[in-house]
Formats: structure tokens, C-alpha cells, sequence
């Protein structure tokens, strides 16, 4: 009744499987699933290429601090409790929707590579996360996509501040992408 084409799994597994298929522009997802729980389908998701940006919101009966903590921490991108709203439920689709479309519209168009910031004195991994944050990604995100502990995550941008000379993240991404010049996230 929205205008949206929705796409159903019966389990966490078929749900990732639609969704390197179908390649959403949302996904919704609750956490208690058999086969596979909703953490481990944020995973999965966010390891790929073609669904690592698709906004992930988790719809769940888990209203404990320790399970939204998680699933941010993962990297979704709204953590809704059940029972929910129709109109917050849309609300937040909209929301994440014309976020990710304002970001794909700020997107430049050559492909970057961690590799142009290594003439910064960077660790080749330093350079990676530099990438990542020059393209906006928080370090849970981060973390997530590198396969790395949120503290090694810390500890490289600690290292790639000194390094550079910058006080922040907004001073080092703005330095990367001097660096990067255009360049496709």
C-alpha cells in the first residue's frame, strides 16, 4: 500500500541469500530467526560489496540495551522494538531511504583505493580505515567490514592522527580525500 516491492525470507540464511539476489534498497530484519540470527545476517550483509551500504533495520521483540548495543555495534542503521507502529515503521524506512540516497548522490565517480593514502607514512591497514572513514563509515562499521575488533579500529585512527598531524576524524577524512581526490565509496 506504500509503493514498496517487498521480498520475504522464512530464515535468517534465505534472508541473506534474497538479499545478494534481490539487492535491496532496504532490509528489515528481526534478531531471533531460525537457522541464523539477525546479527549474524548484519554480517553477512555488510561483508559483501554489492550490500555493504543497504540500510539494515532491525525489527525485533529484544528490547534489552545489550541487544540494541549489539546490533548498532554491527552496524545497523535503526533498531526498532516490537510491538511497533505502522507509522514509525515508515517513518524510519523513509528516513534510512533518503539518507542512502543522499549519500549515493554525494558519491564521486572514480574508485578509490587505500593505496593513494599510503604516501601519508600510513600502514597499509592505517590507509584502510583512513578510506573507510573518508567515506563516512563509523568504526563499528568499520570494524565490521575490516574484520578487526572495534578497539584495533580505535587504536589504527589514534596511530593514522598522529601520523597525519590531524586532531579528529573529520581533519583525517578531509586529508584522505585531498589525497583521494574524486573517488566512488
Amino acid at each position: 500500500m506504500e509503493g514498496f516491492t517487498l521480498f520475504e525470507a522464512a530464515n535468517g540464511k534465505e534472508g541473506v541469500d534474497v538479499a545478494l539476489r534481490e539487492l535491496p534498497q532496504l532490509i528489515v530484519c528481526d534478531i531471533n530467526m531460525p537457522g541464523m540470527n539477525g546479527h549474524e545476517v548484519l554480517t553477512k550483509v555488510r561483508a559483501e560489496p554489492a550490500t555493504l551500504r543497504t540500510p539494515f533495520i532491525f525489527l525485533t521483540g529484544n528490547s534489552g540495551m545489550s541487544d540494541l548495543r549489539e546490533g548498532m555495534n554491527l552496524g545497523a542503521d535503526d533498531y526498532l522494538v516490537k510491538p511497533v507502529d505502522p507509522t514509525q515503521l515508515l517513518t524510519a524506512i523513509r528516513a534510512r531511504l533518503k539518507r542512502a540516497d543522499a549519500s549515493a548522490a554525494q558519491r564521486p565517480s572514480a574508485p578509490a583505493s587505500a593505496d593513494q593514502l599510503l604516501c601519508l607514512g600510513l600502514t597499509p591497514r592505517e590507509a584502510e580505515v583512513l578510506l573507510w572513514v573518508a567515506q563516512g563509515k563509523t568504526n563499528p562499521e568499520i570494524a565490521v567490514i575490516t574484520g578487526v575488533q572495534l578497539t584495533t579500529v580505535k587504536k589504527h585512527l589514534e596511530s593514522v592522527f598522529l601520523k597525519t598531524g590531524v586532531e579528529n576524524r573529520t581533519s583525517a577524512a578531509a586529508l584522505a580525500l585531498e589525497k583521494l581526490g574524486p573517488f566512488e565509496g
